[in-house]
């Protein structure tokens, strides 16, 4: 089915797909309800951000017809391409990858926040992105996550998850809170491969307190994927990014 053909937001008589994403949609919205209500945060939801990282543009229009508002991906070059045919959806873009600086100046064309901020070389490569986006196009602030690396630096070294050291997390937020152009959002980690995440997210949760001292704008915490969102929200995640449970696997490749 191609993308004019779902103007109407693929839910027409006969999509199976459409069918298929509102069920798999519905169900993790009562996950977070059920969650939420459980830590008693029923005030406000968590912000659902769909990742949609090797599913095609036609998925992600069927889910914006959904309600879907924000959509993740994890490569630029996939994410521009998706963000460009998808413009009329109103969707809110974030990155949620390993980011490398040359990758800066093509990211903040579409992007609304990135999650994967773990290095001054990078803070200073998006904040001169910025600078250059915002005078062609007068765009807003790009909201930046702290990734942290919520590892045992003594494990595994190859299940490593990416992101700055707890201890580092103070210096990037102050270089990020200076930096014009760039809007210090929060904290963002992914729980360890092979472990209860729990202790993961409440260390997180710590690391956003400290971070919230000095900056108390920086409220946002990104954590939580399909399978630890309940454990997430638990500890305070106020963004979910989750792939798999809404999407499915992910399709063959050739």
């Amino acid at each position: 089915m191609t993308d004019s053909a779902l103007n109407d937001g693929g839910a027409a008589a006969g999509d199976p797909r459409a069918a298929e994403l509102a069920g798999r949609l519905e169900a993790v919205r009562r996950r977070i309800s059920s969650a939420a209500a459980a830590a008693g945060r029923t005030d406000r939801l968590p912000t659902l951000i769909v990742v949609t990282k090797f599913h095609p543009a036609e998925d992600i229009r069927r889910l914006a017809a959904l309600g879907v508002t924000d959509v993740g991906e994890n490569r630029d070059q996939e994410a521009a391409g998706k963000a460009g045919i998808l413009a009329d959806c109103g969707l809110t873009w974030h990155f949620v990858g390993q980011l490398q600086t040359k990758k800066a100046k093509s990211v903040v064309r579409y992007a609304s926040a990135v999650h994967s901020v773990d290095r001054p070389q990078l803070v200073d490569a998006l904040a001169k992105a910025m600078q250059n986006e915002r005078a062609a196009t007068g765009r807003a602030p790009l909201d930046c996550f702290i990734q942290v690396n919520l590892e045992d630096q003594a494990g595994d070294a190859g299940a490593h998850r990416g992101g700055a050291a707890p201890e580092d997390v103070l210096l990037l937020a102050d270089r990020i809170a200076a930096a014009d152009g760039l809007r210090l959002a929060g904290v963002m980690a992914v729980a360890p491969l092979g472990a209860p995440p729990e202790p993961a997210f409440a260390k997180l949760a710590v690391v956003s307190s400290q971070l919230v001292a000095q900056h108390p704008g920086a409220s946002a915490i990104s954590a939580g994927m399909s399978q630890d969102l309940e454990a997430a929200i638990a500890f305070g995640a106020t963004h979910l990014r989750i792939g798999s449970d809404i999407l499915g696997s992910r399709p063959a490749v050739g």
